[in-house]
């Protein structure tokens, strides 16, 4: 039999039981306390209430307060209440998931009837507990346009209730905040108009009561026009009733289609819904028997909001206020601060005929009807092992990760500045205000070149004078307005003189806020040309501002409240992202976190094997860095730490994200042909055994070229390098720098060039069409003149001017030592060979070292950020941001083996093509893949065919050369294949 037609036949079955056999027409309506069993149910019902005496009948009417960070002392008070009037339930209040898990196991052993445990949760258990993570604030949730992600949240919430042995939670709120002032609600409702409020409010209900937990609509009939809190006194509505049916009963109307199970009645004082004195709603008959009960037809349970709070609990003495609220038609009384002092007042209104028994039976087997709907038929403890994990599981992660990003809100984008654009041609600092905002800055770096400052929260003006001085020579400033309050009467803790500096800095530069809280704080923002809401103040919201701002993710919140005509309800809307690199947990991707943390052991195993001191790993998957982390530090001895910011020699992968980017972006636009030979480009070369060399066998190393040339060792003599080649300082015809305190001669360039050149060739192999497959540097020395040629362009500039400045990689360059700090540049080798020194910030192949350390084939050095992104471009198919660097066709072209003879590439490597080994790469990459390895114990892999990017960088040459256990060890490819299984590859 369908769940539908157990409904109906219950509707009758109820009927006639609890209207004295007349069925009430107010009851043809759908009862949403009946169970997908009903016979079972009503059976278990009247089983149960024939099993209580009156006195723990009662009992049934009452919850109570419950803390588990509090003493025995509270334990044993409610221990006894539980045994001596049989409670109808708990709400648990303040405390931790394993504590209040042993408590409700106790409690529950000490009842007879099984306990309703519930708690005031509206932005998840976090509320009241710790160890447990915040979902959204309910202002937040109202900015999101997709109510599936709202129907999550509730589903998951559901699910901690449940390994919790909770059974309702009282939320959603669902008053329309239509005063701004309303000290009480705010940034707790969904938002400042009805429909906002019931279409998030319907989500969230049916995600909690689709999978088992009770929910509770609040705060009836409406606490959205207020100015007062009802934890402190009585608040006064004046509203008219026909506005307070239209505006604040509109919600609750549509929860009542789709079976909300339980309402909560609100401390409040509304004379058009009862004149008779300052009665609270909650004590009013006319509002919780007449308005709610008879003419919205509301057959789920009725809660008071707590009675002891002010608004009830100052003119009404503990018991006494129990007695009202039922008389009024509530069928819970929660929070009750006297329950043995209520049930004989209760007990006396029985007497004296103010209410019957019937009635006092009919709300019992009602509560008892929702313990049935709730599982408390099958009661089973608690398992506490494990439980925090199981609350805060990767899955939660992925759910308020993707509300807070849906929520952030572009309300205002003069000139389309938003998302950043033309990042070379702009220079960005930061302002953190009220918060140091470390995540915030920490991101913001991650797509372009940042400088941070922060200051305190209405600092005083001599402050705010040095900060506008300090910003003066940036393009664009960043401001994270954050030590955002809720309180309307200290305006939102934004103090005036703050507003002032940012409008300031508007008057002669570009200036976006972030404001990182309450909406309503924006206030004083108006006038602001570029204000975007991120609603809360957490490292989650920190991280996605950045993402928002350079179009990493879209923006797609709209405001859902109105503060002034600037910022009002509905602004925002979808502003399409860049794809941009975005940063998120790798099971928003589809990736198994626990699998992927398998990574540090492999990578603490090099550490600890010495295979290299330390090293960063980073995994992308769909445009989304998922797994970022540093380990080991940048020596063996006492050292810093390595961090995702530390600068690493790349060696080889220069040869890919440097030389062959060049080679590909000329490609692209007709520029050069891979059919064309050297001397096409080069007529120096005509008449040399490089001249008719094809582009395409060059960068296949199928043109004949040796493997390398020791040039260094022209250079130097009984172990000491040669004082005609090298000065120890720069000075006239010695300023190509090779080293700290070691410079070249200006022509020793020329000199590898000449050697390069008249350099032999090895022999095509009798009966072969072209050259052995010889891995070369000596490639990358020509192509490099090819792209400088074409150019007229020095490689390092023509790279820094077309791809990494405009795509904002801040640490991607040649030379770092003289552009960033020495110590955040990861040592290489301590060449006692040829330099005598220890190298760092300098390249460490000698040969491109002779260069000026600015080669074809090594010489760039970055973090691992920086290197994400040059291979999100090649993903994307060659854009990025609002940049389009390589055609597609072009990306295809030299990605794909283009060689019998070897694996390889056009400049780039790939897998064996032998099915099952994966060569430099992982076992389990497909054969699609395309990257490079360096020799300074780096790699870097794009996976087409999974959108898959993995980086991994060390210092491995650290402090000899020689070091070959990261190699011998498989740790980069055992890494690589780790990512595979998390895909559940393998």
């Amino acid at each position: 039999m369908s769940s539908k037609l157990w409904r109906v036949l219950a509707i009758g079955i109820i009927g006639l039981t609890f209207s004295s056999g007349k069925l009430d027409e107010s009851l043809l309506v759908e009862d949403p306390l009946i169970s997908l069993d009903p016979i079972s149910q009503l059976t278990w019902v009247d089983s149960v209430f024939n099993s209580l005496t009156v006195e723990e009948r009662l009992g049934q009417l009452f919850m109570v307060a419950a803390y588990s960070n509090k003493d025995q002392d509270h334990v044993n008070e409610i221990s006894e209440l539980i045994k001596s009037e049989n409670l109808g339930g708990l709400i648990f209040f303040q405390g931790g998931p394993d504590r209040q898990a042993r408590l409700t196991n106790f409690y529950q052993a000490q009842a007879k009837t099984p306990l309703f445990i519930a708690m005031d949760a509206e932005w998840g258990i976090s509320m009241r507990l710790d160890s447990v993570p915040d979902f959204p604030k309910a202002m937040t949730l109202g900015a999101v346009q997709d109510e599936k992600l709202v129907y999550d949240m509730g589903k998951e919430m559901a699910r901690q209730f449940k390994e919790l042995g909770m059974h309702i939670n009282f939320a959603p709120v669902v008053d329309v905040n239509s005063n701004p002032n309303n000290p009480v609600i705010g940034y707790r409702a969904f938002g400042g108009e009805k429909e906002v409020v019931a279409q998030h409010a319907v989500s969230y209900m049916r995600g909690l009561q689709d999978n088992g937990v009770i929910a509770n609509a609040k705060h009836f009939p409406g606490h959205g026009d207020t100015e007062a809190d009802s934890h402190y006194s009585l608040p006064v509505i004046k509203n008219p009733e026909h506005q307070i049916w239209d505006v604040d009963l509109y919600p609750y109307q549509e929860l009542f289609k789709e079976n909300l199970m339980s309402v909560m009645v609100a401390h409040l004082n509304v004379p058009s819904l009862d004149d008779e004195g300052n009665i609270a709603t909650s004590l009013s008959k006319k509002v919780v028997t007449d308005l709610l009960q008879n003419r919205m037809n509301f057959q789920g349970l009725i809660f008071t909001d707590a009675l002891n709070m002010k608004g009830v609990a100052v003119a009404n003495a503990p018991g006494e206020v129990d007695l009202k609220a039922l008389l009024a038609g509530n069928d819970v009384l929660l929070y009750s601060q006297d329950v043995p002092k209520a049930k004989m007042l209760i007990k006396e209104a029985i007497a004296d005929g103010r209410i019957s028994e019937n009635e006092i039976d009919r709300r019992v087997k009602k509560i008892l009807k929702a313990k049935y709907w709730a599982g408390l038929n099958n009661y089973k403890p608690i398992n506490t092992f494990g439980l925090v994990d199981r609350l805060d599981t990767p899955e939660t992660d992925v759910i308020i990760e993707n509300l807070y990003a849906d929520a952030f809100t572009v309300a205002t984008n003069k000139d389309d500045l938003i998302p950043f654009k033309n990042l070379d041609l702009k220079s960005f600092a930061s302002l953190s205000i009220g918060d140091e905002g470390k995540e915030f800055q920490k991101y913001l770096s991650k797509y372009t070149k940042f400088e941070h400052f922060s200051i305190e929260k209405a600092a005083n003006e001599t402050t705010h004078n040095n900060t506008l001085k300090q910003l003066e020579d940036y393009d664009v400033v960043v401001v994270g307005l954050m030590g955002v309050t809720n309180s309307p009467r200290r305006k939102f803790g934004v103090a005036p003189a703050d507003v002032q500096l940012i409008k300031d800095l508007s008057k002669r530069q570009k200036v976006v806020t972030v404001l990182f809280g309450n909406a309503y704080a924006s206030e004083q923002l108006q006038g602001l040309g570029n204000v975007v809401f991120a609603y809360e103040n957490n490292e989650i919201t920190q991280k996605l501002a950045p993402q928002i701002l350079f179009g990493a993710r879209a923006a797609k919140g709209i405001l859902p409240v109105t503060v002034n005509p600037q910022f009002a309800q509905g602004v925002g809307g979808y502003l399409a992202p860049s794809n941009r690199l975005s940063y998120g947990t790798p099971e928003s991707v589809g990736l198994d976190g626990k699998i992927l943390e398998k990574i540090d052991a492999v990578a603490e195993k090099a550490i600890r094997i010495q295979a290299t001191p330390g090293a960063s790993v980073l995994v992308v998957k769909d445009g989304k860095v998922v797994f970022e982390k540093a380990y080991g530090k940048l020596e063996y001895k006492s050292s810093p730490a390595v961090n995702t910011e530390t600068v690493y020699d790349l060696a080889s992968i220069t040869k890919v994200l440097a030389t062959t980017q060049a080679v590909m972006f000329l490609e692209s636009r007709g520029e050069l042909d891979m059919s064309n030979s050297l001397q096409d480009y080069l007529p120096e070369l005509k008449g040399t055994n490089k001249g008719k060399m094809i582009l395409s066998d060059v960068m296949a190393h199928e043109a004949g070229l040796v493997a390398f040339i020791p040039y260094y060792a022209r250079t130097v003599e009984a172990g000491q390098w040669r004082g005609d080649y090298y000065k120890p300082a720069s000075s006239p015809g010695f300023t190509r720098p090779v080293s700290n305190d070691m410079y070249g001669m200006d022509a020793l360039r020329d000199s590898i060039w000449h050697w390069t050149i008249s350099s032999k060739i090895t022999p095509i192999p009798r009966g072969a069409s072209k050259h052995k497959y010889v891995y070369s540097d000596l490639t990358m020395y020509l192509m490099q003149a090819v792209v400088e040629r074409v150019v007229n362009q020095p490689l390092e500039s023509f790279m820094d001017q077309n791809f990494y400045a405009p795509l904002g990689l801040s640490t991607m360059t040649f030379n770092p030592a003289m552009k960033m700090p020495i110590d955040n540049i990861a040592p290489t080798e301590n060449d006692i060979t040829f330099r005598k020194r220890q190298i760092q910030g300098y390249v460490h192949d000698p040969g491109a070292a002779m260069f000026g350390g600015v080669a074809g084939h090594a010489g760039l050095f970055g973090k691992a950020n920086d290197l994400a992104v040059m291979m999100q471009m090649m993903l994307n198919g060659g854009s990025y941001g609002n940049l389009d660097l390589i055609s597609e066709e072009t990306i295809k072209k030299f990605t794909k083996n283009q060689s019998r003879q070897s694996r390889r590439g056009w400049g780039w490597d790939k897998p064996n093509t032998a099915s099952g080994s994966g060569g430099s790469a992982g076992d389990l990459a497909p054969k699609s893949t395309f990257g490079h390895t360096g020799f300074t114990g780096t790699c870097v892999w794009a996976d087409p065919e999974n959108n898959l990017i993995y980086v991994f960088l060390s210092n491995r040459v650290y402090p000899d050369a020689n070091n070959t256990k990261l190699l011998r060890e498989n740790i980069r490819t055992d890494i690589h294949d780790i990512i595979y299984e998390a895909m559940g590859k393998n």
